[in-house]
């Protein structure tokens, strides 16, 4: 069979979030590490390879078992499956498909008196044989910020897809309580994701895998 899934919900920041952009060009004075941004609005994105990366190392702790792979292409098979890999004789298509996001909510930060959607967060570093303060500004995206979210799953088997999906749940699970993005050890990047709901793009799924997915998805189902 084929089908495509999309997979569809909101990140929303629950601290200050920072996904690093390119400085190489930053003026005297500028922030010293700037969080990326879309080209066209200026405004924050999560990157999908950033989501995409994260949830797959969360996932390789909790699924390769007994050893730590040394690259995501030796991850446990349920993870090639779904990630896919590029190991020379084993090349696997990944199922899952991660896009960018962008902030939504730019208005509601507005109304709630955030001015801008991002903050300067200074910091100092401090050399401990000398006592001498190296500062820094690092640039967050603020608390509230909502990045609504889209994945494509790709259906080859109904089996399967149950199986993806208690992954994919976990995965979930996993990021909510750990970090996206840098300096997670120091309070950064904590996200909460919420109103995921599952719709058939392409082809079709039978109407029971689908609400099993979804109850898997929601916890209501193991």
């Amino acid at each position: 069979m084929f089908a495509k899934v999309e997979i569809s919900g909101m990140i929303e920041t629950v601290t200050g979030l920072h996904i690093g952009g390119s400085s190489a060009f930053s003026a005297i004075g500028a922030v010293d590490s700037p969080v990326i941004k879309d080209a066209r609005t200026n405004r924050p994105m999560i990157p999908g390879s950033s989501l995409k990366g994260k949830m797959r190392s969360l996932l390789a702790k909790k699924y390769n078992e007994g050893y730590v792979a040394s690259t995501p292409d030796d991850d446990a098979d349920c993870l090639t499956r779904l990630f896919g890999s590029a190991k020379k004789g084993h090349v696997r298509v990944g199922k899952i498909l991660f896009t960018d996001m962008f902030i939504e909510n730019v208005d509601e930060l507005k109304r709630a008196g955030v001015v801008g959607q991002t903050e300067i967060k200074f910091e100092n570093s401090i050399t401990r044989t000398t006592a001498v303060a190296n500062p820094r500004q690092i640039e967050r995206v603020v608390r509230g910020a909502k990045f609504p979210m889209q994945l494509i799953y790709e259906v080859t088997s109904e089996e399967e897809m149950l199986q993806d999906f208690k992954i994919l749940k976990d995965g979930f699970q996993l990021l909510e309580y750990d970090y996206l993005g840098g300096s997670g050890s120091r309070g950064y990047g904590r996200i909460k994701i919420s109103d995921i709901e599952l719709c058939v793009v392409i082809g079709d799924v039978s109407d029971d895998v689908l609400d099993e997915c979804q109850e898997i998805l929601n916890g209501e189902r193991e």
